[in-house]
């Protein structure tokens, strides 16, 4: 059986003569991963913020790279950032406890949830649920006047004082005490695929050209393909699967609209899981690291991290990297110390933790689509003109890309391919653009996204309808075998 380990980021926050379970910085944590090497806790994480970015939230990221299992997930630290984003969640918790409040002769303005326990006697079968929902130790539950969910949060143990800290510990003690169990599964809804668009975006995943060629191929499968847009949320139950065709965040929509399908048990193009996993640099890091899977020379950073060191062991120019950005946003190319502690501290504004990577100049990048575990297509992205990147960004938000050469998969280098498909599968099960750099030295991945271009007259190119065919595959075999009609 796995041992706990309890992550705090002040040691006052929860002394150690409190808890028979071993007490952790979070700073330690994130910086020593070799002192779990050979260990899989199970990981509590009081962390004093869950912020998006923060160091609370690096370490729930890292502890599922490193195969712990953590309470709270990023998933949750997410959702419970925003109202809008656990919305999907009140109407199951209001009616729970609207059932509990009918047994009561008082509605109290709020209470403490931890650990699926109330500290209010009453409310146990609601308590459960929500942590059956939202796997955080501590929510405060804030009632409005009509007896509904007003607002969820977080509470850190650091703010729990007198009988609400000798609540939390005791909760804290019987959770420890059992075994974890997974959350309740979702049930689904119908059948067709819905594709979601953000008719704002100027450079999305796949153009409208690219999409009408989709719906076509899609209707010869006996699909129906319907776009939807960000203000459908309330709509996609309507559908039966989701592939979403707008650049993805954890921090926006599309994130709240993947969140709702895997909730209504609809497969979906591009999941939660997959989303935070690729949409982070450090997190990736560390998961291809584990895996044994070749990568740039590559360093974490935080704030306190000496920046001497950076370029004695990554040589000069060295590559700094924002953890999550996208479309070669945030990536700086730094030459000299003075160019690096500039950078650094600009990016350190937004992340407690930054990427320091090797560079490698090369005159095109491998990009291998990987669908289900399987290569799909084969693209060479080359540098801008002039730039050391494919994209290069210019004034007022002007974008100048190299050209491209689309490969069968046959014809493209086998360590290539087979690189990317075991880069791909530690992420999941779905759809990924592994971007790969090869020189005499062999063949880095250099990230895996979970929202690759797919166009019809690029990626496509080689494919053509059949890249489509393949995509409604998937979706198809996920759909029939849930409906219980797979094809004999």
């Amino acid at each position: 059986m796995s041992d706990w380990l309890l992550l705090v980021d002040h040691s006052g926050d929860l002394a150690q003569h409190e808890t028979p379970h071993k007490v952790l910085k979070v700073a330690d944590y994130l910086t020593k991963p070799r002192l779990f090497s050979d260990r899989r806790p199970n990981i509590i994480n009081l962390s004093r913020s869950y912020a998006y970015q923060s160091a609370g939230y690096y370490a729930s990221l890292l502890a599922e790279a490193r195969a712990h299992r953590i309470v709270p997930t990023v998933q949750s630290m997410v959702e419970l950032s925003r109202k809008s984003l656990y919305a999907s969640a009140l109407p199951e918790l209001n009616a729970a406890l609207a059932r509990d409040l009918d047994a009561l002769a008082e509605r109290p303005e709020r209470f403490l949830v931890a650990f699926g326990r109330p500290e209010l006697a009453g409310f146990k079968r609601f308590s459960k649920l929500l942590f059956d929902w939202f796997r955080v130790p501590a929510i405060e539950v804030r009632l409005n006047e009509a007896g509904g969910i007003d607002k969820l949060r977080p509470v850190s143990i650091h703010a729990l004082k007198g009988e609400r800290r000798d609540f939390f510990l005791d909760a804290l003690d019987s959770h420890t005490k059992r075994s974890w169990s997974p959350q309740k599964a979702r049930t689904p809804a119908r059948w067709s695929l819905a594709v979601l668009v953000d008719p704002k975006e100027e450079k999305p995943p796949s153009n409208a050209a690219s999409l009408k060629r989709l719906a076509s191929v899609a209707s010869r499968e006996h699909v129906e393909v319907q776009p939807i847009g960000p203000n459908d949320l309330a709509n996609l139950a309507e559908y039966d699967a989701l592939f979403i065709r707008a650049t993805t965040a954890i921090d926006n929509f599309t994130y709240r609209f993947a969140r709702r399908a895997e909730q209504e048990g609809m497969p979906v193009i591009d999941d939660t899981q997959s989303m935070i996993r690729c949409t982070n640099k450090v997190y990736l890091k560390e998961l291809l690291e584990k895996a044994g899977i070749p990568a740039p020379r590559t360093l974490i950073l935080d704030e306190d991290a000496n920046l001497s060191d950076v370029m004695e062991s990554l040589g000069s120019p060295v590559v700094l990297k924002a953890p999550d950005g996208s479309f070669s946003r945030s990536v700086h190319k730094v030459a000299t110390r003075e160019e690096l502690t500039k950078k650094a501290k600009a990016l350190f504004k937004d992340t407690a933790l930054i990427i320091a990577q090797e560079y490698m100049p090369t005159t095109f990048d491998w990009r291998v689509g990987v669908l289900g575990g399987k290569p799909l297509f084969a693209c060479q992205y080359k540098m801008a003109r002039g730039h050391w990147q494919i994209i290069k960004h210019g004034e007022g938000g002007k974008m100048t890309e190299g050209g491209s050469a689309t490969f069968a998969i046959e014809d493209t280098p086998a360590e290539v391919i087979d690189i990317a498909v075991r880069a791909a599968r530690v992420i999941g099960d779905g759809l990924y653009g592994v971007d790969i750099k090869q020189n005499e030295a062999g063949v880095f991945v250099i990230e895996v996204n979970d929202n690759p271009n797919m166009e019809h007259d690029v990626e496509g190119l080689v494919l053509k309808d059949e890249m489509w065919k393949q995509l409604i595959a998937w979706f198809a075999v996920r759909l029939e075998t849930r409906i219980g009609h797979l094809p004999r």
